[in-house]
């Protein structure tokens, strides 16, 4: 078909390859009109004028000379006024006749416009039928539909990924739960003796960066069995069928390669709950999580068929897609505690240049990253490799990892920034308030540092070291309140006037007051209540409580804004050359450490948790339990990569 649209493009330009001699109006009057050579001139349908020259013409007998004209009266009239300047009589003018000529291009052109389009939609309907009904390798024989849209975009992975799970760290109970699902399929005698059953997936869950999709990669990499992951937007376009035809050539793929595990990443995209009007793509994303819920119900308990799934967005999924028989389990995978983070580290650290010693950085690092994720963690090693080149050292040191910190936690150092000397003077009183209040308050955090130099957004920072916490007193929440005020009570008492600069510390202290009344029950006023807050995205048009209420509330939450503020001002105006000390020592070297503080102030009159072995006192051991079960002991026994092939023997198992 492709020959045939060739051969006819080719006649075309044969048939309107030039064979003519083309020429200007002056040019025909000049060599021909005037020499008197010209016998007569045919009008070819009212558009071009063919030149016909008397007999015995010295001219080449395959071309005919031509030229365009615009109207047959201008041409008529043009021509009769040129033979009366050259003084030609009436009765000896050239004769002028009409023609009407079909062309063959012309027809040729017009016949290809109708027939092109069908000629290659036939071409493409009998590609897309003979191309698509074979399918792909190891995939679905039966046609996905026109140019096989219907056909799943899932990937059976083959090759190494090159994750293992030495390589996931800081989530080691989600990572017993992913080998034990890799064990099903391959050990499931292990579990059917017992009269269990085989669960059909699982539900990885938490924030985003903390290492769902790691986890699933991790799995490639190590299981022997077929993995087949796709995402959940994939299942989504613009055409109507599509996505449930998608739904079911990726699990006819899956039944064809158990056992195996399918992971789905990102499922939030065409899991979302049902319900309500819809039209257009909604009703289409609906459509398609119905097939999903029909496709994973259908599974029988021998289908040797693991679903994975991972989102950050478990709160919107369906009721339906979420309830045992689809996803039995859902793994919660938050952020690291502080030996999750000591673990983290260590595999980040392992291909960087340093000579300081790893497994103590790490631990120094991860008592200095509360709340880190372990996206965050791998940010921080490689700015701190980017830090040490940009300042051409040999290896990344100390200071260049805690510069890393400063910049994932507080932005980019803006040391060019122009400050007038009033303003510099304003944000280093402000930040010395937040630094002596946090210095004399027992529940506040240890400080690290306290900077007037600008980062982000922000004029200036204080960095302090949070302890791993679960649960908060009111105490500790009213001095974390205190501690946020007290930037803005330093502004007041030395410069008798507030500044802009306090909007965020506002805020946060604003969010901790609404939380302790209708949240947490920490009001005498209200009492041990707590109302039911929107889930981000959420749209709210009713208050779960009352006006009457709500005016409580909002008067209660001034009353601990002011009192906390009252007390802060106490606390500050007893303090006051303290903040005198921290503000000048801050102007002159824009940058304080904990020595630096209590060199000027003292120590804290406060028992503080300041190292890694401080934060672990008391919980069992330094690292965190990587310790397998002992039905998991042989979870994947006869996998051997190439790196154990060199240390170990074959009939030797590496157990993670």
């Amino acid at each position: 078909m492709g020959l045939l649209l060739g051969v006819v493009c080719a006649g075309l330009f044969a048939l309107n390859k030039p064979q003519f001699e083309e020429i200007t109006w002056k040019e025909f009057l000049t060599n021909y009109l005037a020499r008197g050579v010209v016998d007569r001139l045919e009008v070819v349908n009212k558009r071009w004028v063919r030149i016909k020259l008397l007999p015995g013409t010295q001219v080449e007998s395959h071309t005919t000379i031509w030229f365009n004209i615009g109207s047959v009266e201008a041409f008529e009239r043009n021509v009769e006024n040129a033979q009366l300047e050259m003084n030609i009589e009436p009765s000896n003018f050239v004769t002028i006749v009409y023609k009407t000529e079909t062309e063959l291009a012309s027809v040729a052109l017009s016949v290809l416009n109708v027939v092109g389009p069908l000629i290659f939609i036939f071409w493409l309907l009998k590609r897309s039928t003979s191309g698509f009904m074979g399918g792909r390798p190891g995939g679905s024989s039966r046609p996905g539909g026109l140019f096989g849209f219907g056909q799943t975009t899932a990937k059976i992975i083959k090759d190494d990924v090159g994750v293992r799970f030495k390589d996931v760290a800081g989530c080691e109970e989600a990572k017993l739960e992913i080998m034990e699902f890799v064990n099903f399929l391959k050990n499931p005698q292990q579990y059917e003796e017992l009269g269990a059953k085989i669960p059909k997936g699982a539900m990885l869950t938490g924030p985003p960066g903390t290492g769902k999709t790691l986890l699933a990669k991790a799995t490639a990499g190590e299981a022997n069995v077929p993995f087949i992951t796709v995402s959940g937007s994939e299942f989504l376009e613009m055409f109507v069928g599509v996505g449930p035809s998608r739904v079911r050539d990726m699990f006819s793929l899956a039944r064809k390669n158990a056992p195996c595990i399918l992971f789905i990443d990102e499922i939030d995209a065409v899991g979302r709950k049902r319900g309500g009007k819809s039209f257009g793509g909604h009703s289409e994303q609906e459509n398609t999580l119905n097939q999903l819920l029909v496709e994973m119900d259908g599974f029988s308990p021998q289908s040797s068929v693991v679903v994975l799934a991972a989102t950050n967005r478990v709160d919107i999924l369906d009721p339906a897609l979420l309830r045992p028989g689809r996803f039995d389990r859902q793994i919660y995978v938050g952020a690291p505690d502080i030996k999750g983070r000591a673990s983290i580290f260590k595999v980040h650290l392992r291909p960087l240049k340093t000579e300081l010693n790893k497994d103590d950085l790490a631990r120094k690092m991860a008592a200095l990253t509360p709340g880190f994720s372990g996206a965050d963690i791998a940010n921080v090693c490689n700015e701190a490799a980017l830090i040490a080149a940009r300042d051409l050292h040999s290896s990344i040191q100390m200071n260049h990892f805690e510069q890393a910190i400063e910049r994932v936690v507080a932005g980019l150092e803006k040391k060019t920034q122009v400050l007038q000397p009033d303003e510099k003077k304003t944000v280093a009183y402000h930040e010395a308030g937040h630094a002596v209040a946090g210095w004399f308050l027992q529940h506040a955090d240890p400080l690290l540092k306290v900077s007037i130099i600008p980062r982000g957004k922000g004029l200036g920072y204080a960095q302090y070291l949070p302890k791993e916490q679960y649960l908060y007193t009111k105490e500790q929440i009213l001095d974390r309140m205190c501690m946020a005020l007290g930037g803005r009570v330093s502004e007041q008492i030395f410069f008798n006037r507030i500044t802009s600069g306090a909007q965020d510390d506002l805020q946060k202290v604003t969010q901790m007051a609404y939380s302790q009344v209708a949240q947490l029950g920490m009001s005498e006023r209200l009492g041990h209540i707590s109302f039911q807050q929107p889930q981000p995205g959420e749209m709210v048009f009713d208050k779960p409580y009352s006006e009457e209420t709500a005016r409580m509330i909002d008067e209660e939450v001034r009353v601990i804004i002011k009192n906390a503020y009252d007390r802060t001002h106490e606390l500050l105006t007893k303090h006051k050359n303290d903040i005198v000390k921290v503000a000048e020592r801050l102007l002159e070297k824009e940058k304080l450490d904990k020595e630096d503080m209590v060199e000027l102030i003292g120590n804290r009159p406060f028992a503080e948790k300041t190292t890694y072995e401080d934060f672990v006192e008391g919980t069992g051991s330094l690292e965190e339990s990587t310790q397998l079960p002992k039905g998991l002991e042989n979870w994947n026994k006869g996998k051997t990569t190439e790196d154990e092939k060199t240390t170990t023997k074959p009939s030797e198992n590496k157990n993670l």
